[in-house]
């Protein structure tokens, strides 16, 4: 995975709304505790390693819109369509696939678990790790969006006639993972959830519910959709001109 990722330390953070003018469900914040690490994509999902798995698997690949492939972000993927990307990568390097038939995780045995420690698979992140990362982890400089204060430096955003731009063309942030604010959002392993006040440790929400989580904003959305704290989701089962994803592991 190193050569897919970038690594990203445990470490404490205060996940949600620190800044105080976010949404009513980037609240309460909260402290997370990683007791793990992992690594995360430094880029999102492109068409060209999405296709390769398309060819190899013999599944038909996505609608570009015409605006090309290539090192463009893959869209029009479905969370589905993103886990089984991760369980063909896993077995692609012989590891233990992450996902069971209904979207649980598994641990290294081939067991349903809830602790994203004891996964061994590619997969895709947790809101949590995908929060702590697009704050830049352990070496976090409180930046509102991933790697600036400053929008325009790290994030395609807010042009409603616009598109998908190749990935790593802005600046990345303070760990050297790219558009993490803008470019498309992306989906995370959990269920979409109320946040709970409690410290939390290695969290994931596996209660069953309508939507899957979605980070990090888009092209066509305004700069508070691109806010590392910003939440949305969409439903699992749904494609989407604006969405795709990127991998992550853990450390093992």
């Amino acid at each position: 995975m190193a050569s897919r990722g970038v690594l990203v330390e445990g470490g404490t953070f205060t996940m949600g709304d620190t800044w105080g003018d976010g949404g009513s469900d980037e609240k309460p914040i909260h402290k997370v505790t990683f007791t793990y690490n992992f690594y995360i994509g430094k880029y999102e999902t492109t068409f060209d390693e999405y296709d390769a798995f398309c060819e190899a698997t013999g599944r038909s690949k996505p609608d570009d819109w015409d605006w090309g492939r290539g090192q463009r972000p893959v869209i029009f993927v479905r969370w589905w369509d993103a886990v089984d990307y991760c369980n063909w990568l896993s077995e692609k390097e012989g590891l233990p696939k992450a996902y069971d038939s209904n979207g649980n995780l598994l641990d290294k045995e081939g067991i349903v678990t809830t602790d994203p420690s004891k996964v061994v698979g590619y997969r895709l992140p947790t809101e949590a790790e995908w929060e702590y990362a697009a704050r830049g982890g352990n070496r976090s400089k409180g930046y509102k969006y991933a790697g600036s204060d400053i929008v325009d430096e790290v994030a395609w955003y807010g042009s409603l006639f616009g598109r998908t731009q190749e990935v790593g063309k802005k600046a990345p942030n303070e760990l050297g993972i790219y558009d993490m604010s803008g470019n498309v959002y992306e989906w995370c392993s959990d269920w979409y959830g109320n946040y709970s006040s409690s410290a939390q440790t290695n969290p994931y929400n596996s209660s069953v519910g309508s939507y899957r989580v979605s980070r990090g904003g888009s092209w066509g959305v305004d700069a508070s959709s691109t806010r590392v704290a910003y939440r949305d989701s969409h439903s699992p089962t749904g494609t989407y001109f604006p969405l795709s994803f990127r991998i992550c592991r853990t450390v093992h």
